[in-house]
């Protein structure tokens, strides 16, 4: 019965996500109609131009990337999260466990108050928080291998405390700023946002997201059994040392890949992952899909209301998923029926 589920729900899922992209498009500090929006899609397919360049200019140069990048970071948080549930086998997990999202903000804030990387230009930004979420997973790796190994609790409680630490260090850079704007710009980054998005910046976290999906999907029969327990797996001739050290190393970077182009966009990879087992269930093969499009069909949904909730200014789209995110993860969790790794 579940694999029927999955085969209507991930077609299902799909269309819903081609449609909200579409109809986002539309929206922003000026609203435009959907057939317009879909006229200026057709004329680039073709590979022509629109005849109106002012509508073609904001609908396929602003807003169709940032609409694209919506869907990727969606994606990738929500894969992220399911992954990370499975590895720590705690269902309270989210990308961020690692304290990658704190270890960018470290870096973000470098950036913003040192002018650290300012010969990278444009992805200047970009490349501190990727460095700092970088590094930030490397030494929770390193503290949690030189105590044991990457046992889940470890894990937990390693990236907890030097999230903290991470979070600490970065207000301390934001204290001692001269730049009047820099505590603002750092918060703003922190809480989210996509109006950076240019075509310039789709390929490589879609590459990212794309390649890490792949392999998620190549292990998902030893991640099955890696959510039953570690004993088990073991007993079944899967090595889970090196599995939970495979994907400690992929989550780190795909993680920090998606907060180096969006910032630190809470509760997607936390809630999506507990809607998705409840529509298709537990097995990982079906899952981690149907985390996919999702989280892609809820971030472009978010960061399109964020665009007209308080026009013609725009709120952080992080700020949004948390107002979601929070009163739909209790409303899921008291189903009665729902529990960790069952639906």
């Amino acid at each position: 019965m579940r694999r029927a589920r999955a085969s209507i729900a991930l077609p299902v899922i799909g269309i819903v996500l081609i449609a909200a992209m579409v109809v986002a498009t539309g929206f922003g500090a000026e609203n435009i109609p959907v057939r317009d929006v879909v006229g200026v899609l057709v004329h680039r397919l073709r590979g022509g131009v629109s005849a109106d360049l002012g509508l073609d200019t904001i609908v396929w140069q602003l807003r169709v990337p940032r609409t694209i990048l919506a869907a990727i970071v969606g994606a990738g948080l929500a894969v992220a999260g399911a992954a990370m549930q499975t590895l720590v086998r705690n269902p309270l997990a989210d990308p961020y466990l690692l304290g990658v999202s704190s270890g960018a903000g470290v870096g973000a804030a470098a950036v913003i108050t040192s002018g650290l990387f300012a010969g990278a230009g444009l992805w200047a930004l970009s490349a501190g928080a990727l460095a700092g979420a970088l590094a930030a997973a490397a030494a929770v790796f390193l503290i949690a291998m030189a105590q044991g190994g990457l046992t889940p609790l470890r894990l937990v409680l390693t990236g907890t405390v030097l999230g903290s630490a991470f979070a600490a260090f970065s207000s301390y850079l934001i204290f001692r700023s001269s730049e009047p704007s820099a505590a603002q710009s750092v918060l703003f980054w922190l809480l989210g946002s996509l109006s950076g998005a240019d075509w310039t910046r789709i390929l490589f976290p879609a590459s990212v997201v794309a390649a890490s999906l792949i392999a998620l999907l190549l292990a998902a029969n030893w991640l099955d059994v890696l959510n039953v327990g570690p004993d088990t797996a073991a007993s079944l001739g899967i090595p889970v040392r090196e599995l939970r050290i495979a994907l400690f190393i992929l989550l780190a970077v795909l993680v920090g890949v998606l907060v180096a182009v969006s910032g630190g966009i809470g509760f997607v990879g936390l809630v999506v992952p507990h809607a998705a087992r409840l529509v298709v269930g537990p097995r990982h093969r079906a899952l981690l899909p149907a985390s996919a499009l999702c989280g892609a069909a809820f971030l472009v949904i978010a960061d399109a209301a964020t665009r007209v909730l308080v026009r013609p200014t725009e709120i952080p789209v992080g700020v949004l998923t948390g107002l979601i995110g929070a009163p739909a993860f209790l409303l899921l969790m008291g189903r009665r029926r729902y529990s960790f790794g069952a639906a």
